[in-house]
């Protein structure tokens, strides 16, 4: 009898895979099978790998306090319920934590907003040492609704998140090594085609839709958006952002850091080394633009241009003449910038998620190219960073406020140059280089980002109901000066206190 676990006809359970540290439960041997409160109840996933997300509420007092949970499933159920009606239910496994034991139960998901337990223990979860005293309660330690206050990344990371690659490319690598990293840690990701996209512009229910259809909500969004793409994908990126979901870098982010002229006055005001550049539109002095980059050789590039594309070294005064009057005819935006001798043809890549630097690679451009570029032809092997190279590619990530960051370094003589901020890095040139699991950094970066615990809109009101209640201190203290005798009488009873 010394190993049987009694419990009471109510205890407190935690089911932390599910994000919920403390719930309390009625039990009862009348029911087979433990059932959860659940509303809001989508199931995603593929046939092969069937999930399902829901809300739970497990505060009765509090309906604020929402928890977003979701778990793979394992079967679907028809239970009748106390009062005979059918239901058809999507059933569940977790961890049940009660008291120091933890083992692994079924549950039903179904909305029991109406019942004063938000969830019940059927007998098919109780072993066979455990008791019930129907007599009695909370034989086991008690919990407090408290623990929600802390965010608990740890057992949210357990749970299966619905991702979204908004992409033009969902078969190239980047992409491909991120649906295996996800799929990996068992979530369910999928690409979507940005111009595929449109979306349902309004205050009370805004959607995006793609190919007639409203997209489901996701947990997390990875903006993969080509340069063609910038202005419309941003677009639905934040539009994405308005349903409350978590993008991993935002559409502002994404935006400065395709400005290019935006981005450098960003990193300047931010006093990080970037090569001297200026910038022009009609200006006729081509000799002024030229000495403010420091002479020739430089470097013109056109504010639109990507992997090399629109970047020309001009060796001669005389040439970055001519370059630059040329741009100007065609009423084109561009960058006259330093040219970095000693970089020797080589820049730096540092890979950035999340505030931390987790892998960087050194590139050689190909023979007769000034500037490396991977995609025509240039070599790549890993590289180890000084703590002034790493701060800098921290810093400028954080400066245009990017969670992943693809950043472009020149080694100069007086420091590290920062010559561009990527939004959208490759992954394959990183991966190869380094033997990082790049993709899998990232989603470890979502997962430690998505949290499952978040106050309802109602919620923003508490802010507003305090500053009466803090005017109100003042009224209550001042009531006892204008009735100064009731607090003269009251003086027996405080000194009456300690003799009790």
């Amino acid at each position: 009898m010394s190993d049987n676990f009694a419990i009471g006809w109510e205890e407190w359970v935690s089911l932390g895979e599910l994000g919920l540290p403390a719930i309390k439960a009625k039990t009862d041997t009348g029911a087979k099978t433990s059932a959860l409160h659940a509303v809001a109840i989508e199931p995603f996933g593929s046939d092969s790998n069937p999930q399902v997300r829901f809300i739970m509420h497990p505060d009765p007092s509090n309906p604020q306090l929402e928890v977003v949970c979701s778990a793979k499933v394992v079967d679907r159920r028809t239970v009748v319920s106390s009062n005979g009606v059918s239901e058809s239910r999507f059933v569940i496994r977790s961890p049940i934590k009660m008291g120091d034991r933890t083992w692994d139960i079924d549950i039903t998901l179904t909305n029991r907003e109406t019942m004063g337990y938000r969830m019940l223990l059927g007998r098919g979860a109780l072993t066979d040492d455990m008791s019930v005293v129907p007599s009695q309660s909370f034989l086991q330690p008690e919990l407090d609704y408290g623990a929600y206050k802390s965010t608990r990344k740890k057992a949210r990371k357990a749970q299966p998140l619905r991702i979204a690659i908004l992409t033009q490319e969902p078969r190239n690598y980047s992409n491909q090594s991120m649906i295996r990293a996800a799929e990996a840690r068992g979530h369910v990701i999928e690409c979507i085609e940005t111009s595929r996209c449109y979306m349902s512009i309004n205050a009370h229910k805004p959607e995006v839709y793609y190919d007639g259809k409203a997209l489901p909500r996701y947990d997390a969004v990875i903006p993969r958006i080509g340069s063609r793409m910038t202005f419309y994908g941003m677009a639905v990126v934040r539009q994405f952002e308005s349903m409350g979901v978590f993008c991993l870098n935002a559409a502002q982010s994404i935006g400065n850091s395709r400005d290019k002229l935006l981005a450098h006055q960003v990193l300047a005001s931010h006093r990080l080394g970037m090569p001297n550049t200026a910038f022009a539109r009609s200006s006729r002095d081509t000799d002024g633009i030229i000495s403010l980059a420091g002479g020739s050789p430089v470097v013109v590039k056109l504010l639109e241009s990507t992997q090399g594309k629109g970047v020309v070294l001009a060796e001669t005064r005389k040439a970055a003449s001519s370059l630059i009057d040329a741009f100007r005819g065609l009423d084109a935006h561009f960058l006259v910038q330093e040219f970095v001798k000693e970089a020797s043809g080589t820049d730096l890549r540092c890979f950035v998620v999340d505030g931390k630097v987790i892998g960087a690679m050194i590139r050689t451009a190909q023979a007769g190219e000034f500037r490396s570029n991977l995609h025509q032809g240039g070599s790549a092997k890993k590289a180890k960073l000084s703590r002034q190279e790493r701060s800098a590619a921290i810093k400028a990530a954080k400066a245009l406020k990017l969670k992943v960051a693809g950043v472009d370094i020149l080694r100069s003589d007086t420091g590290p140059k920062i010559l561009e901020v990527n939004s959208s890095p490759g992954l394959q040139g990183i991966e190869e280089a380094t033997g990082i699991d790049v993709a899998g950094q990232i989603i470890e970066c979502i997962e430690a980002n998505v949290s499952g615990v978040f106050r309802a809109p109602a919620a923003r009101k508490t802010p507003i109901k305090t500053k009466p209640k803090a005017k109100a201190k003042p009224n209550t203290k001042a009531k006892p000066n204008t009735k100064a005798k009731p607090n003269t009488k009251a003086k027996p009873n405080t000194k009456a206190s300690p003799k009790s």
